[in-house]
């Protein structure tokens, strides 16, 4: 807000509204004069004003009723207001002026030093009371900015939003450079409400506007860069006039981050600490974005290590396998699935350890390899659990897992089910049904585990999945797993085309997902 003013004289009075307007013009400030209330309202209504001088008596509304329509209207009520009177001039005059909304009362004759007194007191006090507010706004809407910063799910949207709320909240043109993951440069810009615009930019550019600064700054430099060294950098993009950037790097980045607005008119001290925040909180949440898709990398890359890298070949046999890890888990999980020939059968394995963590992803390694073993001697269902069991109970007390275990023979269709607590197979086509429950999870208890001779036909489907297809918290399991069934009446002739449209229909999930089908030759 400038120091000079523009003030609004209303007095009927001409000779009376010209005195105090030659003393506020001397004062150095705009004077807007109007003869009655309709009409000062009108101009209020119009144009900027910082202060208005009002006549108590006015010949179409009174002074006191103009002034609180003033102080009623939100678009105005910050506006002070000094009331003036030669003929209400009790102190219970002043008493209602001051009541009914005036923030000082001056009785004639009045002094002119008094009166410009009085003025610069009331424009000191608003002008206190104008910044006060312009921060509180803008702290939150740094608040919101960073909320939504913070909120957001890629790196495109992450800057997006960033480039347009700082625009919105400084009210000048903003642009930011931010390396992405993939090692390339972008460049986002918007407009006080206008949507952000990418592009990309040079690969060594923040590394030479990182030469340009002082080299005193460790992690934080605010600079002003003129158009000419601008277009140095960008010799492809129209700059005009300067800007003022903070350029930010946390303790883990690789790469500087810069964000900047056009210098003209200069920033405030106020200005350049909330674009120095805005740096920070954009840096900030880059580097936390940068590191998640790291750890999500590493962590998807370990999950695969540990579960069949190809599809074996089996006669008389054809097998789809997937794994869809958690939309928003960067932990690994204990998810696995198996498909092992053994002579002239087929072992078809899916299972679950609980819990996303690495010690529930090397349980699942452990349990994975003691399965395998399991078969190395002898082919029994039951004795296979049965171990998987013990060993959990021994050496994982406080771990459990769902394990189930289909043993196939391509020529005669017969197979045999032995399940621990996993959800059943779901032999699928027309007219499709899971299988039964099955016994315990392994780790819970001592059990008995029952083994199930049925016969596959030629042609027929089996479909084995982890509970984190079917799992919702909004959604009771059954209903899920009703649904999954429904989907399941109709096989494709490609079991590729079947397991990517069973993982499409439930969506992205919350929890890991393996899923493998097995469909007998016809």
């Amino acid at each position: 807000m400038p120091e000079t003013a523009t003030v609004m004289v209303v007095d009927d009075t001409p000779t009376k509204r010209y005195i105090l307007s030659s003393w506020l013009r001397r004062s150095g400030h705009t004077v807007i004069e109007a003869s009655g209330g309709e009409e000062a309202l009108t101009l209020l209504a119009a144009q900027h004003v910082d202060l208005v001088v009002l006549d108590v008596r006015l010949p179409d509304i009174p002074g006191y009723e103009v002034c609180e329509r003033i102080k009623a209207d939100p678009a105005t009520a910050a506006i002070p207001v000094i009331q003036v009177s030669a003929n209400a001039i009790t102190v219970a005059d002043r008493a209602e002026g001051l009541e009914r909304g005036a923030d000082a009362y001056l009785a004639e004759p009045i002094e002119p030093a008094e009166f410009a007194a009085t003025v610069e007191a009331m424009l000191r006090y608003y002008r206190a009371r104008w910044r006060a507010e312009l921060m509180a706004r803008r702290l939150a809407g740094l608040a919101e900015v960073t909320l939504r910063i913070n909120e957001s799910e890629t790196f495109d949207e992450l800057l997006t939003v960033a480039v347009e709320g700082s625009a919105e909240l400084l009210g000048r043109y903003c642009g930011t450079l931010a390396l992405m993951p993939d090692g390339r440069t972008r460049r986002y810009r918007a407009r006080p409400g206008e949507r952000a615009a990418a592009a990309p930019a040079g690969p060594d550019l923040l590394d030479r506007l990182s030469r340009m600064v002082q080299r005193e700054a460790a992690r934080t430099h605010v600079f002003t860069l003129h158009a000419e060294e601008w277009r140095g950098l960008l010799p492809d993009v129209r700059i005009e006039g300067s800007s003022t950037g903070v350029l930010c790097r946390t303790k883990n980045s690789e790469a500087p981050l810069y964000l900047g607005v056009e210098a003209e008119p200069p920033l405030d001290t106020d200005e350049v600490n909330l674009l120095r925040q805005l740096g920070q909180e954009l840096a900030l949440a880059v580097d936390a974005r940068r590191a998640y898709a790291e750890e999500h990398t590493i962590a998807l890359t370990l999950q695969r290590s540990l579960l069949p890298t190809r599809i074996p070949e089996v006669p008389g046999l054809q097998v789809a396998m997937r794994y869809q890890p958690a939309a928003d888990n960067i932990e690994v999980g204990g998810d696995f699935y198996e498909v092992l020939p053994i002579d002239e059968r087929v072992l078809v394995a899916i299972g679950d350890v609980e819990g996303h963590s690495l010690h529930a992803a090397t349980v699942m390694a452990e349990l994975r390899h003691a399965m395998r073993a399991s078969f190395i001697g002898q082919v029994d269902l039951s004795a296979s659990l049965d171990l998987l069991n013990q060993m959990m109970r021994r050496y994982h007390p406080r771990m459990t897992a769902t394990l189930c275990l289909v043993l196939i023979d391509p020529a005669t269709g017969e197979i045999e089910v032995a399940n621990a607590g996993h959800i059943p197979p779901l032999f699928s086509g027309p007219g499709c049904a899971y299988h039964n429950l099955g016994n315990l999870l392994l780790g819970a208890l001592p059990e008995t585990y029952t083994v199930d001779r049925l016969k596959l036909p030629p042609g027929g489907t089996l479909l084995l999945f982890t509970d984190g297809l079917v799992e919702d918290r909004h959604i009771s399991l059954d209903e899920s797993m009703e649904a999954a069934r429904r989907l399941a009446e109709v096989v494709e002739d490609d079991l590729e085309e079947f397991a990517d449209r069973m993982l499409a229909a439930f969506g992205a999930r919350e929890d890991d997902v393996a899923l493998v089908v097995v469909r007998r030759d016809p």
